[in-house]
């Protein structure tokens, strides 16, 4: 299974965002975290700020949208070239219809879930999704604690992936360190987003080779979740 990190620019130093973006260029994707003040109580960038970034970025742009109102905003952040936008369950009024359209214009299409929320309704359509992004904290803030208990729903995801044989990423963010990653990945987590173990590391180049090192020796987690539902299904299924 592919591992993907992903070290989300919000606790970098926005006075120095070009130099900043240039430390994670081993990492897979630059996370972007874009809240509204509304749906979250934070406010952080919006579509001009984005723009510049991807213009500076070394790696493709995944947009996490913590907004009132993705159905109206995440088209124009694939207008402004980030390569991934992914919305919020409780926010979308119709996140088919949406994930469709952002698909269309040539994106992946993510969808998040707060730690409250039931992963389960978007199981059975899984097909209308590159990402399913299950929090492990609370939106809004960055350099939180990690929610060890959304593991079992992380395993529920693997193992619903694995029987449909699709392609979908499964991502976390919040609370990553080399520790939790450890958890993340064995629970069945591909894609990885850190914040402060990244950018508060001595090294960034560093930090993301660890995290992508423990990731992958736990990998083995989520190859258990696909074995089971191979046993469970009696059919083969991608991993």
């Amino acid at each position: 299974m592919s591992v993907r990190i992903s070290p989300s620019i919000l606790t970098s130093d926005f006075a120095n965002l070009s130099a900043e973006l240039s430390k994670i260029s081993s990492a897979d994707w630059a996370h972007i975290d874009v809240m509204d003040g509304h749906f979250v109580p934070n406010l952080t960038l919006g579509v001009p700020v984005v723009e510049s970034i991807v213009a500076a970025s070394p790696l493709p742009v995944d947009c996490h949208l913590m907004i009132d109102d993705p159905d109206r905003w995440a088209p124009q952040y694939v207008e402004v070239g980030a390569r991934s936008v992914t919305f919020h369950a409780e926010a979308a009024h119709a996140p088919i219809r949406l994930a469709r359209e952002i698909r269309s214009m040539g994106a992946r299409a993510g969808l998040a879930v707060k730690p409250t929320s039931a992963i389960e309704p978007y199981l059975e359509l899984l097909d209308e999704f590159d990402m399913l992004l299950i929090m492990t904290v609370e939106p809004g803030f960055g350099g939180q604690k990690f929610i060890e208990q959304m593991m079992p729903k992380v395993r529920r995801t693997r193992e619903a992936v694995a029987r449909s044989g699709l392609d979908v990423w499964i991502q976390v963010d919040g609370g990553i360190s080399r520790t939790t990653i450890e958890l993340a990945a064995d629970s069945g987590a591909d894609t990885f987003v850190a914040g402060s173990a990244v950018f508060n590391a001595q090294s960034a180049s560093d930090e993301i080779a660890a995290l992508r090192d423990v990731a992958l020796q736990h990998s083995c987690g989520s190859s258990r979740s696909s074995l089971r539902a191979k046993n469970v299904t009696g059919q083969n299924v991608a991993e």
